[in-house]
């Protein structure tokens, strides 16, 4: 038994690749061969079950939902101005083609849905503004609740 497991740890040599050494061993060697087993024995069997999937009335269905929620959810991200791919991508700021499509479609989104009022970013001179507009009575509440201990 420990014959074999010195042959099992025995390496068959020192390779270099780009700066980094390899030595690999035989137990190495062996389960590299089996979890290539294992990779083309897993896509012949998805080969096996996507050759015999059908369309049926609920494939259809479910096409046709989720085309409905993927509209849905890239129609809230562009009210927001942004999209699925620069969500996924993590642009601050996309490429210009791309923003000026995505302004001319939030536009005419927000002209379909009819929405009046947008969610902006306030600044300081902004919200300062706006309590200089408020009554006597609601700017002393606002500073009541501000300045409270």
């Amino acid at each position: 038994m420990n014959n074999i497991l010195k042959l099992f740890n025995k390496s068959l040599g020192i390779y270099n690749v780009k700066g980094i050494e390899i030595e690999p061993r035989y137990w190495m060697v062996v389960v590299i061969i089996l979890l290539i087993f294992m990779l083309l024995f897993t896509m012949a069997r998805l080969r096996y079950l996507y050759v015999h999937w059908n369309l049926g009335r609920s494939a259809y269905s479910m096409f046709f939902w989720g085309f409905v929620m993927a509209i849905v959810v890239e129609g809230f991200l562009i009210l927001s101005g942004r999209t699925l791919l620069t969500t996924i991508i993590g642009w601050n700021n996309a490429p210009k083609p791309i923003s000026t499509a995505l302004d001319i479609g939030r536009g005419k989104l927000i002209n379909v849905l009819g929405v009046q009022d947008e969610k902006r970013e306030a600044d300081a001179t902004q919200i300062i503004l706006d309590y200089q507009k408020l009554a006597p009575y609601d700017a002393q509440s606002v500073r009541t609740f501000i300045c409270q201990p």
